[in-house]
């Protein structure tokens, strides 16, 4: 369950940080991930559920345009089961009267997630490892006099790595919407 807090103004419940399980739960499912995917990526305000069937069935099968009965299936779950599911927990605000959604408050705290671990590639985490892991192992080499990494070639190759590692640094650094230093000023 979410934790949800009561609006000032007496009205409905207002949502406030999601719990981690929460999260999990809405990630696991593909479909709730890319109707967060998609919203992200539209520049209006919201989408409606026609649109959003159309591109998540176009992704399940590949094909585009998607097989109508993919399309009527993906349409049916969002509207009965996904759309109601992000709504509830503030992740989306969806009018099942107007058949439109799109992002709501608690969206940030879920792409965070999504950011961190990637459905599809490496993590920067793992990233970094990698690059972390050959930077030592090219270091190991060239000091333990290594032939072939001996003498310049050796140093100007693990100051390539450094210089890898601070460009991915800054450019994940300033991709990030608020930093640590941010977060120390307030």
């Amino acid at each position: 369950m979410s934790s949800q807090g009561v609006r000032q103004d007496g009205g409905g419940p207002a949502h406030s940080e999601l719990d981690e399980a929460d999260i999990h739960d809405v990630l696991r499912n593909d479909r709730r991930r890319l109707v967060i995917e998609r919203l992200q990526e539209v520049e209006d305000s919201s989408e409606s559920v026609r649109e959003l069937s159309e591109r998540i069935a176009a992704e399940e099968s590949g094909e585009s345009p998607p097989p109508r009965n993919i399309r009527q299936s993906v349409y049916v779950s969002l509207h009965q089961t996904h759309l109601p599911k992000l709504d509830d927990l503030g992740i989306v605000e969806y009018d099942s009267d107007s058949k439109r959604v799109r992002l709501a408050e608690c969206a940030d705290e879920v792409a965070v997630y999504m950011e961190v671990v990637p459905q599809d590639g490496i993590s920067w985490a793992e990233y970094y490892l990698g690059v972390g892991l050959l930077g030592l192992g090219l270091s190991v080499a060239v000091a333990s006099g290594m032939p072939v990494l001996s003498g310049m070639l050796g140093t100007v190759l693990v100051a390539l790595l450094f210089l890898v590692l601070v460009v991915s640094s800054l450019y994940h650094v300033s991709n990030q919407e608020e930093t640590v230093l941010d977060r120390l000023r307030e």
